[in-house]
């Protein structure tokens, strides 16, 4: 049963056991995606806020892959800086020939090792670890089996290298679609392109597969059907294995990954109003019983404790909200923001790199950046920290119970004492000590009868023009 009718568990819940022999992964990441059209290499296109590559990463490290190497070609300089900072190995394929060609260009690395090596894409994102851990199990079940194959039945077969086998999984035989006869396109028992084997046997095998194809390429299932053993597959939702080739596919990718974890949160106590408009980036944290409202967007990095409630239209990223702290509607959180426990940051409100203290609350119409508000402060409506001047940013220090009144501007660097009170309209620009009083305008006049002489005037002049 796909998504259109019940989630699949996500790509990155825990696997049961760790694998048996030393684990190897090497991603595929060196073709030109041109039907992609983008400047930006396919594989760096993201899933969540995530470049697909660094979900297939990721779930290499899951499984306890000792080593995972990139296998790069065109555009390399951007999987590399992509990759920077990682215990991931970059192998170059010069020449774009074949899949076969591109495992090949890791075996120099792998030089030595003898356990089982995971051949993954790095634009098929939504592959789960626990289908890669089944693959794997196979493998081991069956040691007379060469290596194992992940196969699927994808919508629409097209142009996917066809698998024909038995019942018990064995493949009698693999051919790619331009290869293949109409008898075997009629098929529709595809292979992924995902194999797990064992180190020595599968370069040994690579270096005795040609190129006498259609494409004249060196094609990696071909060592399926080289003479000797045999081998398996094992089967997977199709949703999970699909490439991704164009933004079309992109798009499609991004809208199953959501709704696995729109429900993955749900069953884990989230109260999520209207599902299908919440967009939660890849590694989005929440807590029980969180409420989170229509039309909320998650970017990365976005930490949300228990009871905390998340009102329509906010849009989050970088941020960290406290227990039963309350967000929006239409508030926008920005890197850095910390929001304590029972805190408040209501409509149109936009917080970037500070902190509100337990209880503090800035509920209408405010900017609050670069600073830190203390417990059950309030800031009211219209109040911005103006904490840049062009060339350096400053911060702002507002004490707990202080109040800052409607339409201030408080330029930093600057402090409000604990429990101080700003009145309302006040640009303050210096320093304001504890428990006082900030006044920072003219004493209000009155002038009577002035309104309507100028009326008066006013209207003469308009008729006389």
């Amino acid at each position: 049963m796909d998504l259109a009718t019940r989630p699949w568990q996500g790509a990155d819940m825990a696997i049961s056991s760790a694998p048996t022999r030393p684990l190897a992964a090497i991603i595929l990441a060196a073709g030109q995606g041109t039907r992609m059209k983008s400047d930006t290499h396919k594989v760096l296109h993201p899933i969540a806020g995530q470049p697909m590559l660094l979900h297939v990463i990721d779930r290499a490290h899951e499984l306890g892959a000792d080593r995972v190497i990139v296998v790069v070609g065109a555009r390399s300089e951007q999987v590399e800086a992509a990759v920077t900072g990682t215990d991931v190995e970059i192998v170059h394929q010069a020449e774009q020939l074949g899949t076969g060609h591109a495992v090949a260009q890791a075996e120099a690395a792998l030089a030595g090792f003898s356990g089982d090596v995971l051949i993954l894409y790095g634009d098929v994102p939504l592959v789960r670890t626990e289908t890669l851990a089944r693959m794997l199990e196979a493998l081991d079940a069956r040691p007379e089996a060469r290596a194992v194959v992940l196969a699927f039945r994808p919508e629409t077969p097209g142009a996917y290298g066809r698998i024909i086998g038995n019942a018990d999984g064995a493949i009698t035989k693999m051919v790619e679609f331009k290869d293949a006869t109409a008898a075997e396109r009629e098929t529709d028992l595809c292979n992924t392109g995902l194999m797990v084997a064992r180190a020595p046997e599968l370069f040994g095998l690579l270096r005795d597969v040609g190129n006498d194809n259609a494409a004249g390429e060196y094609y990696l299932p071909d060592i399926v059907m080289l003479p000797g053993a045999g081998s398996i597959f094992t089967e997977v939702d199709r949703w999970e294995a699909t490439g991704v080739n164009n933004r079309v596919e992109l798009a499609e990718a991004e809208r199953h990954w959501q709704t696995d974890r729109r429900w993955r949160f749900q069953i884990e106590g989230v109260t999520l109003i209207a599902p299908e408009t919440v967009w939660f980036a890849h590694d989005t944290v929440i807590g029980r019983d969180v409420t989170i409202e229509p039309n909320v967007w998650f970017g990365p990095g976005v930490k949300i404790a228990d009871r905390a409630t998340i009102r329509a239209f906010s849009h989050i990223e970088g941020a960290t909200i406290g227990e039963r702290a309350e967000v929006g509607p239409y508030a926008r959180l920005r890197p850095g923001a910390v929001l304590g426990e029972k805190s408040k940051v209501g409509n149109f409100v936009e917080v970037k790199k500070a902190t509100l203290g337990k209880g503090a609350k800035a509920n209408h119409l405010s900017y609050i950046g670069d600073a830190e508000v203390g417990a059950n402060a309030n800031i009211g409506a219209g109040t911005i920290t103006c904490n840049y001047d062009g060339f350096f940013k400053y911060r702002t220090v507002i004490g707990e119970g202080a109040f800052i009144g409607s339409n201030s501007a408080l330029v930093a660097p600057v402090t409000i004492g604990a429990g101080a009170i700003v009145g309302a309209g006040a640009v303050v620009t210096k320093d304001v000590e504890a428990d006082a009083l900030a006044l920072v305008r003219p004493e209000q006049r009155a002038k009577p009868g002035w309104a309507k002489r100028f009326r008066d005037i006013m209207m003469a002049k308009k008729k006389g023009s």
